[in-house]
């Protein structure tokens, strides 16, 4: 009989899933060392209590693409509202209530400058409601994007990560591209990233075979990557926090790489503006967090200043709106 509580064999099959989250049941079952059976209730335990989704993500920096990272500062009344509206739109990906419910945090993904300036300069700044807005381009990523953060944590042995990870994907030449055929794909592994190939034939028109041969393409050449979506808070890590950190310019490049080793931090990137690193840190309670910032972090030389901001609400992560609670 399994416990309804999350345990060990759930982190063991997240992080199953951060290797490749196309994996067969049978595959990671063999693995972990149980059933298909057993995987299989799992997952579907994960999905429903704990908000599991694999989706298809487009990398933008190996595209081509810019990222932004917008603060967005409101009134009382009107930011969760801004959240909300900000959360539907596609070319999004991070949308977060924080700073007492004052401040929205929102990753913009723009494929073209046009789109870029329709957000900030079209519907933002018409947003009766929006007192300030400090946008920063993200630079450079230390740890992050299709790196997963459960391995951080080391719920598989190594022996395990590398019989689950995914065959030597075929050399694609030239640049990372995702062409206007390839959409329907994407569309199709955005909304599940473990969707199957004859469902992908039967939604793309395409055969079977060229629907494996593209799906492994896309994923060599690195334009798209699986991601895995979740509830941290089920698994003990109730306290989720955005740092802001100022570091000297000779230290930037070390003390990102320093950070990308915690195993607090989620993600963190180099950004443009008045800060010059921007981070999640994800902790079980507070207590735990203050001892991250006043010691791996508060320890690091070159740190000069840091602004924490916990989430209150995270009206979007990845490409899926949550829902309200």
């Amino acid at each position: 009989m399994e416990s309804d509580v999350l345990d060990d064999l759930d982190l063991q099959l997240l992080h199953a899933l951060e290797v490749d989250g196309r994996a067969s049941f049978s595959r990671i079952a063999g693995v972990l060392g149980v059933s298909d059976q057993t995987v299989a209730r799992r997952f579907r335990r994960l999905r429903a209590e704990a908000g599991l989704r694999i989706v298809g993500v487009r990398d933008t920096r190996r595209l081509g693409h810019d990222e932004w990272m917008l603060r967005l500062r409101c009134t009382p009344d009107g930011a969760e509202a801004i959240a909300a509206a900000l959360a539907r739109r596609p070319d999004t990906a991070w949308v977060h209530l924080t700073s007492a419910g004052t401040e929205v945090v929102c990753l913009s993904l723009p494929r073209t400058p046009a789109d870029y300036d329709d957000l900030l300069f079209g519907k933002l700044l018409r947003t009766r409601k929006l007192i300030e807005i400090t946008a920063h381009q993200l630079m450079h990523r230390f740890y992050g994007g299709r790196t997963g953060w459960i391995g951080k944590h080391r719920p598989l042995s190594d022996e395990q990560v590398a019989a689950l990870g995914p065959a030597e994907p075929p050399a694609v030449p030239g640049p990372a591209r995702i062409t206007p055929d390839d959409e329907p794909l994407v569309t199709a592994l955005k909304a599940d990233g473990r969707v199957t190939y004859p469902e992908l034939q039967r939604l793309t028109g395409r055969s079977e075979s060229a629907v494996k041969r593209r799906v492994a393409a896309l994923l060599g050449s690195g334009a798209l990557y699986l991601d895995t979506e979740y509830d941290t808070a089920r698994f003990g890590f109730t306290t989720a926090a955005m740092l802001w950190v100022t570091v000297a310019p000779g230290a930037l490049d070390r003390v990102g790489r320093a950070m990308a080793g915690h195993p607090e931090i989620a993600h963190v990137s180099a950004i443009t503006g008045s800060v010059n690193l921007m981070a999640t840190v994800l902790t079980r309670d507070t207590d735990e967090l203050y001892a991250y910032l006043s010691g791996s972090l508060g320890s690091l030389d070159g740190v000069r200043h840091v602004e924490s901001a916990p989430y209150l609400r995270r009206f979007k992560e990845l490409t899926y709106p949550r829902p309200l609670r």
